[in-house]
């Protein structure tokens, strides 16, 4: 009781912001800003964080959101629960960053909500800028899919996914409905055969086994889940032997997978794709959701515009080893919105987040030692020379600073440490590809559901979010969804 009381009330008392210190603006709330924030020693700077949400999403989770699951709040916190429990007061913008300007140090944002005021946009200077605004969505310039496609990224996708998903079964329950009416509102297709379209499909399959055949016995039946995928497996992060059991469970469980297969256009009621012998055929569907990947921002392709020598990989922003902005100074880019050598997850962002955070820090450090021992040095200028008295105890003094600031200037670039890869496949069954000495070690079933759960438990944001999750999973396994 003691820690969940200390946990959730912040300190009365924070330091204000100070003129002589650097200003840092954090663009993003994802993971990982998120986990830089979290990390980071506020005494050394002015911390600005601008989000078009205010609130930090447990993505992960984000399908089970979906289908009822778990309630929304559950797997949301606040930023400015992280930002209360800082040593500095930290400013946070609900707003939207429209445009970067690296050369004036510049960063234009406005508040886009429903509700605005007098003044609902503004110009922020920064020092330091630390770009983590994620990405959106690959629709791949398909026609139809922003129209008639539900996403699964942010928290009003998964609420809009769970409304739709009743919607089609009440339709479908409507008197006089026709058979061939009905199979189309019962066909749910999910393009993207990645760890979200996967998951999202067992959780699905979940509620018809769990819950649709109680409450609609005469539709669980008809209820059709088809995923679809233009490589020729899916989860093509996991190990030979992970894939082929999900796709076996898959089929287990009456999932229709088709792999080399290509949407090609999508209509109001029927989506067009090219299947693995080259034909077109057209899939009649109630509910399609777009689980297919990430593109760059707008603004993020306005940055990389206005950098056209140093930004030339159209996944997104080019960094260094120490995670810097290739071309500018004082900007760092981390998360989805980089295109590295690692996979846009969010085990990379949060490491990223992490290492920036302990960088900043030894940064300021190394400018205070430097700004220290500039001072000793003039100090000892203005000193008589001689073995005793105060010039000996400067000169220790300075040789203390010198053996700090070459300590602090040793910066080491950013090495990501992979944990390994998690994914629900339904039917109370999970795998995990986990890396093993100079191996992985590759687990599928129940005994690895628990073990997701427990890992996912684990690395959510606060006591609160473990304890409405576990909640939630207990009031589901008693009363359903």
């Amino acid at each position: 009781m003691y820690f969940a009381t200390k946990e959730t009330h912040p300190p009365a008392w924070q330091k204000p912001f100070d003129k002589d210190k650097k200003t840092v603006v954090i663009l993003g709330s994802g993971w990982a800003a998120t986990s830089m924030l979290k990390n980071m020693d506020t005494e050394d700077f002015n911390v600005v964080l601008v989000s078009p949400r205010n609130y930090f999403l447990f993505t992960p989770l984000l399908p089970s959101v979906a289908v009822g699951t778990l309630e929304a709040r559950s797997i949301i916190q606040s930023t400015r629960y992280v930002a209360r429990h800082k040593e500095r007061r930290v400013s946070i913008y609900e707003a939207e960053a429209l445009k970067v300007d690296p050369h004036n140090k510049q960063v234009t944002i406005a508040d886009l909500s429903d509700i605005k005021g007098d003044v609902n946009n503004m110009t922020i200077p920064y020092d330091i800028l630390v770009y983590a605004v994620g990405a959106e969505t690959q629709t791949f310039g398909i026609p139809g899919v922003k129209e008639h496609s539900c996403f699964l990224k942010e928290l009003p996708d998964a609420e809009k996914l769970r409304e739709r998903v009743m919607d089609c079964i009440e339709s479908a329950a409507f008197p006089d409905q026709s058979e061939a009416e009905v199979d189309r509102l019962m066909h749910m297709i999910v393009v993207g055969g990645g760890p979200t379209g996967v998951e999202f499909s067992g959780e699905l399959h979940d509620f018809i086994k769990d819950d649709l055949r109680s409450w609609y016995p005469e539709l669980a039946d008809k209820l059709k889940i088809t995923l679809v995928e233009a490589l020729p497996n899916v989860l093509p992060m996991f190990s030979r032997e992970l894939i082929q059991y999900t796709e076996s469970t898959f089929k287990e469980q009456n999932i229709e997978v088709l792999t080399k297969t290509m949407v090609k256009e999508v209509k109001d009621k029927v989506v067009v794709v090219k299947n693995d012998k080259g034909q077109i055929e057209e899939l009649p569907y109630g509910l399609l959701v777009w689980a297919a990947g990430n593109v760059s921002r707008p603004i993020t392709r306005d940055l990389m515009a206005q950098l056209p020598q140093h930004q030339t990989n159209r996944r997104g922003l080019l960094v260094d080893d120490y995670l810097r902005l290739l071309g500018v100074n004082d900007v760092y880019a981390i998360g989805d919105c980089t295109a590295t050598s690692y996979a846009p997850t969010a085990q990379v962002a949060t490491q990223q987040g992490r290492y920036l955070a302990r960088l900043l820090g030894q940064l300021a450090k190394k400018e205070e030692l430097e700004k220290k021992l500039a001072d000793l040095r003039g100090e000892r200028s203005g000193l008589p020379e001689g073995p005793e008295g105060k010039a000996k105890n400067n000169a220790e003094e300075i040789e203390s600073v010198v053996k700090q600031l070459n300590k602090a200037s040793k910066i080491r670039p950013f090495h990501y440490s992979h944990q390994g890869s998690l994914a629900y496949i339904g039917s109370d069954k999970a795998i995990a590809d986990l890396p093993f000495f100079n191996g992985n070690f590759a687990s599928g079933g129940v005994a690895t559901f628990l073990f997701w759960r427990s890992a996912y438990v684990s690395s959510l944001f606060s006591l609160r979010n473990r304890t409405l999750v576990m909640s939630d999973w207990l009031k589901v396994k008693l009363f359903g969804r």
